[in-house]
């Protein structure tokens, strides 16, 4: 019975029973992040990614076989819409939940490139969004 009793109030050992709150909440943000930067990229892929690869000196007919995605590209960009908007509203607009020592969310290091990567996919997103209005100006 003491061995019950000092196991539960041991800081850092969790009775199997119950459920850290901060390492599933972790884990979807980091999962929600990671599948909007994989959108975003394919949003920019019949657009921005040839017009890179171009600008960078690489050429050949293969480029050309890149635009094929072009007629998904609104379907791509509306389900990259959704995975942003929801990671942004887990990163930010979900009240914060007191984290256990030592989980992932008590690390302030995966929060910022969790955000990083919601921010870098949205500016991708927003790039591959209006690339027929700045992508005259580069040829």
């Amino acid at each position: 019975m003491t061995d019950t009793l000092e196991r539960e109030t041991t800081p850092g050992l969790t009775p199997p029973n119950i459920r850290v709150e901060g390492q599933t909440t972790a884990a979807t943000e980091r999962g929600l992040a990671t599948a909007g930067l994989f959108g975003a990229m394919l949003v920019s892929s019949c657009c921005i990614a040839p017009l890179l690869l171009v600008t960078f000196g690489a050429s050949g007919a293969w480029i050309g076989n890149l635009t094929a995605l072009e007629p998904y590209k609104p379907y791509f960009l509306m389900g990259t819409a959704v995975l942003l908007g929801l990671g942004f509203r887990r990163v930010y607009l979900r009240p914060k939940k007191l984290c256990a020592e030592g989980s992932a969310c008590a690390r302030p290091v995966a929060g910022r490139i969790t955000k990083a990567a919601l921010w870098i996919a949205t500016a991708l997103a927003l790039l591959a969004a209006t690339v027929n209005f700045w992508a005259p100006l580069f040829y």
